[in-house]
């Protein structure tokens, strides 16, 4: 049974960061694409972040690039969203994703 349980986000003025972590099981990871999306109020899922297996190819949203940056630990089955220069435009939930199956999601908020 594949899992991807979330951890972090939260608050954070404009300019500042935040890091997300997903913790995933239940399939074999090191193999796997794993991407971030997110999800403002009234606007579609949107996809902002994908690494390949091994890390060895990353893309982006082209609003996010040079801010953000995604990255896994395939010993321990880890993916990260770091976020840096956050906007309020950035004011989503957050989800990890492989394939059909999703974290439980994340609220950040980018407010002074």
């Amino acid at each position: 049974q594949v899992h991807l349980v979330q951890s972090g986000g939260g608050l954070v003025q404009p300019g500042g960061s935040l890091s997300l972590s997903c913790a995933a099981s239940g399939f074999p990871f090191s193999s796997a694409f794993m991407t971030w999306h997110r999800q403002a109020p009234g606007k579609d899922r949107e996809l902002v972040a994908r690494i390949s297996p091994r890390g060895t190819t990353t893309t982006y949203k082209d609003s996010v690039k040079g801010r953000f940056t995604i990255s896994r630990d395939d010993a321990k089955n880890m993916v990260y969203l770091q976020m840096n220069s956050l906007k309020s435009e950035d004011t989503a939930v957050y989800y990890c994703n492989v394939g059909i199956y999703w974290g439980q999601g994340t609220q950040i908020t980018v407010s002074s």
